[in-house]
C-alpha cells in the first residue's frame, strides 16, 4: 500500500474535474490500487471497460468520453480505492473487496467457503446469483458508501507458493505465509503462521523472509514474479473467488447524461459477464508461464485436500454468524452461496452446511 502518498497526491489530481461534462466531452477518473497487467480485473478495466465505454458513447450518443487512468496505486492504494470513490477522488474504481474487511465484510463471502468452484466462470455465475437473490449486497454500496456497483470480477483459482519445498501439510507447521486477509483462516489447519499483506509488497517480503509463502493464483504469482524468491508452487485448489468490484461515485454517475449512464451500466455488466472466461484464460497462461520459467509445480493429493476442507467445516457458519452479529444478512448470504454453487454442478470435497 502507498497510503499517505497516494491519497495526498490524489487530492491535487481531483482538480482535473470528476465527471465534468461539456456539451460534447465528459472526463472521468478511473483507477485501482493494483497494476494493469498482473491483476486481471485491472487489465479488464483498462482494456475492456474503458475502450468499450468510449466506443459506445462516441457511436451511440452526441457526446465523447475521456478517461484519466491511474492504476497501480497512482491515485489510491489497494485499501484506499473504496474510500477514493466515495470521496470523489476517483469517479470509478476497481478494487478487491478483500482489503475492506470491516466495511465490506459480508461481500467477502466466497472466501468463507474455500475449496469451491475451480472454474472462474462457475464462480462468477454463483456470486452473481447471490447478489441477485440478496439485494442488500448491491444496495450497501449506495446506501453506505455513495457508489453504484457497475460490475463484479474476481481472482482465478488459488494455490500456494512457498520459498522451500514441502511434501505433507504437516511440513507447513510454523511457516509464515502471506495472504490478503479473508483467506488467512485457511491456513489454520496446516498450522502455518498467517501474515496479512498485499500483492505490491509480496516480492520484497518473500525475498527478505518477512514470510515464506503466498496464498496466490498463478496469474499473479507469475505476473508479480513471485517464483523468483519463492519457486515452489503447489496446486491446492482453494477455488476461484468473485471478490472484486467496479464501482462509480453516485454523484458523478448522476451528473452524466441519461444515455451515457445507460451505456456505463451496460458495459459494467458486460465487464462482469466476461470475467470468468478472462480469469480462466489467465489461470492457464499463469500455469504455463510458471512451467516455462522453471517453477517447481506439484499437486496436493486429493486425500490431503479433502482433509484440509474438512478442517474448515465450521468456517462458513462462523463467518455467517459474525455477519449476522454486525447487522448483515450473513446466514442468508452464505446459504444462498452454497446453493448457488450447487446449482453450477460443482462437487465440493466437503459439503458445508450453515447452522
Amino acid at each position: 500500500m502507498k497510503t499517505g502518498k497516494t491519497l495526498a497526491g490524489a487530492l491535487a489530481f481531483a482538480a482535473l474535474g470528476a465527471g465534468a461534462a461539456s456539451a460534447d466531452t465528459i472526463t472521468l477518473r478511473i483507477g485501482s490500487g493494483h497494476p494493469n497487467g498482473p491483476a486481471v480485473y485491472v487489465t479488464d478495466t483498462a482494456n475492456f471497460f474503458v475502450p468499450e465505454v468510449k466506443r459506445r458513447v462516441a457511436e451511440e450518443t452526441e457526446h465523447t468520453i475521456e478517461f484519466v487512468e491511474g492504476y497501480g496505486g497512482a491515485i489510491a492504494g489497494v485499501a484506499e480505492t473504496l474510500e477514493a470513490v466515495q470521496n470523489g477522488i476517483l469517479d470509478i474504481g476497481s478494487y478487491c473487496i478483500c482489503f475492506e474487511p470491516a466495511k465490506l465484510f459480508l461481500h467477502n463471502f466466497p472466501y468463507y467457503a474455500p475449496f469451491g468452484p475451480q472454474d472462474s466462470d462457475q464462480q462468477m455465475k454463483a456470486v452473481r446469483a447471490v447478489y441477485d437473490q440478496v439485494p442488500w449486497l448491491t444496495e450497501q454500496f449506495t446506501a453506505e458508501y455513495g457508489q453504484v456497483l457497475l460490475g463484479l470480477h474476481g481472482w482465478d483459482n488459488y494455490h500456494l507458493g512457498t520459498t522451500d519445498p514441502w511434501d505433507t501439510v504437516e511440513d507447513l507447521q510454523g511457516v509464515k505465509i502471506g495472504g490478503a486477509g479473508p483467506n488467512l483462516p485457511w491456513l489454520e489447519y496446516a498450522g502455518a503462521v498467517p501474515v496479512q499483506s498485499t500483492l505490491p509488497d509480496g516480492y520484497l517480503s518473500l525475498q527478505t523472509g518477512v514470510y515464506n509463502g503466498w496464498l496466490m493464483f498463478p496469474s499473479a504469482y507469475l505476473g508479480f514474479k513471485f517464483y523468483e524468491p519463492s519457486p515452489n508452487y503447489t496446486l491446492i485448489g482453494f477455488g476461484a473467488m468473485g471478490v472484486n468490484a467496479l464501482t462509480m461515485n453516485q454523484r458523478s454517475f448522476d451528473r452524466l447524461p441519461e444515455d451515457v449512464r445507460q451505456i456505463i451500466i451496460e458495459v459494467g455488466r458486460a465487464y462482469e459477464d466476461q470475467a470468468g472466461q478472462s480469469l480462466n484464460a489467465a489461470q492457464a497462461r499463469g500455469l504455463a508461464g510458471l512451467k516455462e520459467v522453471g517453477a517447481n509445480i506439484k499437486t496436493l493429493p486429493e486425500e490431503a485436500r479433502a482433509g484440509w476442507a474438512v478442517s474448515l467445516a465450521e468456517f462458513p457458519s462462523v463467518q455467517a454468524k459474525e455477519a449476522d452479529g454486525r447487522g448483515m444478512p450473513g446466514t442468508e448470504v452464505m446459504k444462498a452461496y452454497l446453493a448457488a454453487v450447487a446449482d453450477t454442478g460443482y462437487a465440493w470435497p466437503f459439503e458445508y452446511t450453515i447452522e
